[in-house]
């Protein structure tokens, strides 16, 4: 979801605020949506510490995307990043939380900083065309053989991440403190959590401070995006399950029609959010299933719903809830179902909660990066999105931390142009055809998690 452009008094901030003392002068070379690097300069701006390692950056990153793996199926995929960082002296654990990587830098007195990466693919048959398109197919827990492609970017965050440990690691005489390097396994279905429950915050040092950035499909490439407060949705999956009694089709005085009932549910549903929920709040309810019956002549005795609900306050979360249940049942009860017929409505008791970027800290950190690379690239007051991130659970467990995660824009510029600025035009993130522009969202990247950890753990003069 992210931007890119700076002229010349965007440089002389760059050279004023970086905190690794080096003149910028090094360019990120040009790319396509290939992420191939071509030879000429572009505006991303990034110091020549990041575009020294943007061919081996880049080389990692065509290899991940190439090599896709499920979430808690990253066993490969964990064993790169392992070996990259241990290299660099941190010390590594492996098989956190089942197949996440904990590396730790201890450099002196100061800080804890937690930097954060995904490291899963999708189930998605890649259709990006590009040299180095996933063709790797494996079997989720659904049983069904798919495709695996990496169309939520996190391959782009893994190159980033490597690329924040190397230029940390090198200037080790420039920052005090402990640096913990964490590679979550299985972010698309709730990763985060069983790290904590594995002894994240009591087998290594605690954070006081985390960090995370996500590509963006509807920000210019090379752009940034911080959101104060919250900044990703609560997500809740959401089954119901309609009861009916089934019959011939032609006697449907005879039958309890569950296809009619299911449907009235799905109408009054629609008044959750346009009725019952303050305006000024957000709040998402989607049906994005119903199936019932098999045959054109055949009343079905039952029909399933499947829901995605977001909010982004708990007391919201808490009413949307509690109101597809009421209405559910409203329903039933209207249509003369009996009390051993009511709607069976499930929620997912593996949620993910609102991602909160703690206000400070993100206000902070978002005039350190508009310092950096100049008030085009970067917008420090980015509407929250109703999309969902598991990074909030590493906040949750501990509510001291300051936690922050950021955007940086994949998308071509004249593609956006030619859209209209349309997003809706353009692929999004999990889709088949997603496929960013590498070399600017990884080199931004680096650039904005080095900058940021280097001033939280800056020496005292």
């Amino acid at each position: 979801m992210k931007h890119n452009g700076t002229g010349a008094l965007a440089l002389a901030l760059m050279l004023l605020a970086n905190p690794l003392a080096t003149p910028v002068a090094a360019q990120v070379g040009g790319t396509n949506n290939s992420g191939a690097t071509g030879g000429g300069a572009t505006s991303s701006g990034t110091g020549p510490e990041v575009a020294k390692q943007m061919p081996s950056l880049m080389a990692i990153y065509r290899d991940l995307h190439a090599n896709p793996e499920l979430s808690f199926m990253e066993v490969k995929t964990a064993a790169k990043l392992a070996a990259e960082v241990r290299k660099l002296g941190f010390t590594v654990t492996e098989k956190v939380g089942g197949t996440g990587v904990v590396a730790v830098m201890k450099n002196g007195p100061g800080p804890v900083v937690m930097i954060r990466t995904d490291m899963d693919a999708l189930p998605v048959v890649e259709q990006t065309g590009l040299p180095f398109a996933s063709k790797v197919k494996a079997t989720p827990a659904s049983g069904v053989e798919t495709g695996v492609m990496h169309a939520c970017g996190h391959d782009t965050h893994m190159a980033s991440w490597i690329g924040t440990a190397r230029i940390m690691a090198a200037n080790k005489d420039k920052w005090s403190g402990t640096l913990i390097m964490l590679g979550q396994p299985a972010e698309e279905v709730g990763g985060a959590k069983p790290m904590i429950d594995d002894g994240l915050y009591t087998r290594f040092p605690k954070p006081q401070y985390a960090l995370a950035f996500h590509d963006a499909a509807a920000l210019e490439a090379g752009k940034i995006g911080i959101s104060p407060g919250y900044a990703l949705a609560s997500v809740d999956s959401v089954d119901i399950t309609v009861k009916g009694v089934g019959g011939h089709g032609a006697y449907p005085h005879t039958t309890k029609d569950p296809v009619v009932l299911a449907s009235r549910i799905v109408t009054s549903l629609q008044t959750l959010v346009s009725r019952e929920i303050n305006p000024l709040d957000n709040a998402v309810v989607t049906v994005g299933s119903f199936h019932a019956g098999s045959k054109h002549n055949i009343i079905s005795d039952e029909a399933k719903l499947q829901l995605t609900v977001r909010s982004y306050r708990p007391e919201v979360r808490k009413a949307l809830l509690d109101g597809i249940a009421r209405i559910a049942r409203g329903e039933a009860i209207a249509a003369g179902m009996p009390d051993d017929k009511m709607p069976v409505v499930t929620v997912d008791p593996r949620p993910y909660p609102a991602t909160y970027n703690d206000p400070d800290f993100a206000t902070e950190m978002g005039a350190l990066l508009t310092e950096r690379f100049g008030e085009q690239r970067v917008n420090a007051k980015m509407p929250p999105v109703m999309g969902g991130e598991d990074f909030s659970e590493f906040y949750l467990a501990d509510k001291t931390i300051k936690s922050l995660i950021f955007w940086v824009g994949g998308e071509n510029a004249e593609k956006i142009k030619a859209a209209g600025g349309d997003p809706a035009k353009l692929p999004s993130l999990h889709s088949p055809f997603w496929a960013p522009e590498a070399d600017k969202v990884i080199a931004t990247a680096t650039e904005a998690m080095t900058t940021m950890a280097m001033r939280i753990m800056r020496k005292s003069k």
